[in-house]
């Protein structure tokens, strides 16, 4: 499995903001990443390559058409053992319990602190 990173969200300025905050990391070539605008768009470029070239799935949750938690369900359906780790600007409870309930290895809310984010995966770096 690569060091790839699938992220999952309909704000136009993710893309942006994880280059620029993975900046060091993606040009050293410990992560690169892949990134679709909806849920739909992610299990298209999931279904691109068999298993999936991808290390991980992060997703925002309020998506249109095709939500976080659809995504998370159909693509633990299909590869289980793909980590799932869910983000929201809502962090409730509710949206919290669903999201484990479904299987999310992580929760975690909006603003995204990318210093957390970088310690949750080193170890599924190493490990790939």
């Amino acid at each position: 499995m690569s060091n790839r990173i699938l992220v999952v969200d309909d704000e136009i300025d993710v893309m942006a903001l994880f280059r620029q905050r993975f900046r060091s990391e993606i040009r050293n070539g410990v992560l690169a990443f892949k990134f679709a605008k909806s849920g739909r768009e992610a299990m298209d470029i999931l279904h691109e390559d068999e298993p999936p070239d991808v290390m991980l799935i992060l997703s925002d949750i309020n998506m249109p058409g095709m939500n976080g938690f659809e995504l998370l369900r159909e693509s633990k359906w299909r590869w289980p053992r793909l980590p799932v780790m869910m983000i929201t600007a809502y962090g409730d409870e509710a949206n919290r319990l669903q999201a484990a309930e479904l299987g999310a290895t992580e929760f975690l809310t909006k603003p995204i602190d990318f210093t957390a984010l970088k310690a949750k995966l080193m170890p599924l770096i190493r490990s790939s």
